[in-house]
Parts: C-alpha cells; structure tokens; sequence
C-alpha cells in the first residue's frame, strides 16, 4: 500500500467537538463520538477551541529546528539504544516500506508527564521501549523540557475528557468493568509517550524518491496504543511559518471501504485518533484505522514540525492480558 494514489483522493474535514462540550459531563456526545471513532467513522475527531494550546503548540515546535541542528555529539548523547531509540533522539533508526533508513524525519521521545515511570527492572527489561526514563538536552536546550510537558501534559487532560465520553457512548453497546474503560486505562497509565518530529526536506535529507518508495514521510500503519493526540504540522522556510506549499501533502487515511481519503484539520485543534489496542477492548464500538502522511509532490527547502502524543496502556495491563490470552 502506498501514499501514490492519495494524488485523487477525496479531501475530509475531522468530526470536531468543542472543548466547552467536552467539559460537560452530562452532555450526550455519542452521536459525534460514533461519527469520528464508530466502525464507519474516520477513528479521527479533533478537538476545538483549547484554552492555552495553540501557544503552547507554538513554544514547542519552533524548538524541533533548533533540536534537529544541534552538534552531531551532543544529539548522539541523547539517543538511547536500550529503548530501541524510543527515548531522546532518533534519525535514520526507522526503516521505511522500502527496507531503507528512514533519513527524512528526526524524532525526540519522552513520557510528558513522568520523567522515571519506574524503577521495577523486569518492567524496564520487559519493556524498554514504554518504562525507560527521560533523556533532556539540559545544557544544550534548556527550554526544550517546558515546552514538551507542558503540552503533552495538556493533551494528556484534554484526552481524559474525550476519554470520558468514548466510555459512555461505548457503554451503551456493551456492558463494561468498572475500571475498565478507556478514561480508567489512561488516568493509572504512567507510559504516556510524546514525540516530536521534525522532518527534513527529501533534498536535504539525501533521499532518492524513486516512484512511490518516498512517497510520505511517514509510511502506512495503525497505531497500537490506545489514544493517540496530534497537533496540525508547521511548515518554515527560512525560519519564517508558511502555508503548506502543497496541497497533497499531509495525513490520509484508509476506511473501512478501502477508500483512501486526506483529512485535514485546524492548526489550533487537537486532533485524536483510536489505536488498535482500544479497537479491541471496545469490541469494535472505537475502530483504528490505518494511516499514511504524504510527503510534499515538489522537492522544496521546506522543513515541517509536529507532535503526537500517544496513550500506550499501563506496563500491568499488558501483562494480565498477556497471560490471559
């Protein structure tokens, strides 16, 4: 499967919610909730109109540039090779569908909200790549560390409260555990993963786009965890923000019909999409579906920053199912 055909493809708005409905407990969102998450849904919605994101939004990704052009030596102390480089930085450890290195898009990992989840050695052993601890460019970037939690954490709250309502509209179909549901699954997780990304323009980066083997910047897949936030991509050019110079680029996704659509939504929303693992607690009420980001169709000196944060479950829970399958 390859990004090729998205160049006819449909252009999608996300279901969006309101950040004042989200707050409200007793507001019945599940129509919404089935539209961006239910089994004929995009498994997207976006959230509107967050207090303090798009600044927050802001602070962080202007610091990806500054990252991505630190010294050589001062980014290799920050990768992490016990965790598979799921902690600090990474660049040209992803292989792409081609089976080459990845060399368009540096990433930098760290738990938003705890620095050292635990100190249980069996569960860093076991899992290295979720209970690690935090790597900082205390020295080199300072500021890097504020502006990562504190925006991670924000989407960290903002998830909850989506979280709530997914709960109650899933509830509906099936009768859940107490404890069980997606919001309890977030709230005693303490392996939430942040990452930022900085992708390099295909130029720059060295890469041959031969056909479709460089086709996006990041391949197709379907997120495993549980809930995964994104913030709309910045594009700058010279150092100064600009419109994306192609409208091609940016994220598709595959429906359930084997329909390849782009979806777009705002730079000052906060855009949330279901995992497999939650497809499968939820029987199917939340479906995950598989998803591409298009690189640009013209080699540009273009550089694009982003942030997901993803809500993988709790090193236990993945244990008990483990030993209950």
């Amino acid at each position: 499967m390859t990004c090729a055909s998205a160049a006819v493809s449909p252009t999608l708005r996300t279901v969006t919610i309101s950040y004042s409905e989200l707050k409200d407990k007793n507001a019945d969102l599940s129509m919404k909730i089935e539209q961006g998450f239910g089994p004929n849904g995009l498994g997207i919605l976006s959230v509107t109109d967050v207090p303090g994101f798009s600044s927050l939004r802001q602070n962080l990704l202007h610091l990806a540039p500054r990252l991505a052009n630190l010294p050589e030596d001062v980014k290799k102390d920050l990768e992490d090779h016990h965790s598979r480089y799921n902690f600090g930085w990474s660049h040209g450890k992803e292989k792409l569908e081609s089976g080459n290195p990845d060399m368009l898009k540096g990433s930098f990992y760290a738990n938003p909200l705890l620095d050292v989840p635990t100190t249980e050695t069996h569960l860093i052993e076991r899992y290295p790549s979720y209970c690690g601890s935090n790597i900082w460019p205390h020295s080199a970037l300072p500021e890097l560390e504020v502006a990562f939690k504190a925006l991670g954490k924000l989407i960290v709250d903002v998830g909850l409260m989506l979280a709530y309502h997914c709960d109650q509209y899933v509830s509906k179909g099936m009768k859940m555990k107490e404890n069980e549901g997606l919001e309890q699954i977030l709230l005693h997780s303490r392996c939430h993963k942040g990452r930022l990304l900085y992708y390099f323009p295909a130029q720059q980066s060295n890469c041959i786009r031969d056909g479709d083997s460089m086709s996006s910047w990041c391949g197709w897949h379907t997120d495993h965890a549980s809930l995964t936030g994104l913030t709309c991509g910045m594009f700058t050019k010279d150092g100064t923000v600009i419109p994306c110079p192609d409208s091609a680029a940016g994220l598709y996704i595959r429906t359930r019909t084997d329909q390849i659509v782009k979806v777009v939504f705002r730079e000052d929303e906060i855009a949330y999409q279901i995992g497999e693992t939650t497809e499968i607690l939820s029987r199917s009420y939340l479906c995950a579906t598989p998803h591409c980001v298009r690189v640009l169709s013209i080699i540009h000196f273009v550089f694009r920053e982003d942030f997901g944060k993803f809500s993988p479950y709790h090193a236990y829970t993945v244990i008990k199912l483990t030993q209950t399958m």
